[in-house]
């Protein structure tokens, strides 16, 4: 079965936030804060998302903003954070960092080049091996009129093996006969002189 492309949702509602995370986390122990902020996060989006049936697993949050949030460990989230949230047609609200640290930004600057150089050597091998393909081709192409050349000096080869045997079967006969010959005149010479 062909797989059906699926189309790329539209973005209904883009905003940008400064969420407060502080009272949310405040109120749990501490193991539980990091954990507690991101439940905040998800509220604090419903509501002023217009997400109508409240529903948290409708927010997606993108992994460098999780790794910001858990960034100080489980017990010391930040206090508030900004956050870029984008609502797109299926309702589902996706949730970027606004200040990606440097260090994040040049990891992904990397991957990108690299995923480049990825691409361009697949192109590469697939171009050699189109090339490869029909200089296959062009070789089987050639190796066939050298195996009918082959073939072609075999079966002479064969023709005139088959021509210098049946002369030299003749010549034997012929040889034989004319030994006969003067095994006869020899022979009858003796009988002769022996009289």
């Amino acid at each position: 079965m062909a797989k059906e492309k699926q189309k790329e949702p539209k973005i209904i509602l883009e905003r940008e936030y400064i969420v407060p995370l502080r009272r949310g986390w405040l109120k749990v122990a501490e193991f539980k804060r990091a954990n507690r902020a991101v439940k905040e996060l998800k509220k604090f989006l419903v509501k002023h998302m217009k997400i109508y049936d409240r529903d948290l697993r409708k927010v997606k949050i993108d992994n460098v903003l999780n790794n910001e949030l858990r960034f100080r460990g489980m017990r010391k989230p930040p206090a508030k954070i900004r956050v870029l949230a984008k609502k797109f047609d299926d309702g589902i609200v996706k949730v970027y960092l606004v200040d990606i640290p440097e260090h994040i930004k040049y990891a992904r600057l990397r991957e990108a080049k690299i995923k480049k150089e990825v691409e361009k050597n697949v192109e590469k091998i697939e171009e050699n091996k189109e090339e490869v393909k029909e200089t296959k081709d062009t070789e089987v192409k050639d190796n066939e009129k050298i195996e009918d050349a082959k073939e072609m000096e075999e079966t002479s080869k064969e023709a005139s093996m088959k021509i210098s045997e049946d002369e030299a079967k003749q010549q034997k006969h012929v040889a034989k006969e004319r030994d006969m010959q003067a095994k006869q005149n020899i022979g009858g010479k003796r009988s002769q002189r022996g009289r």
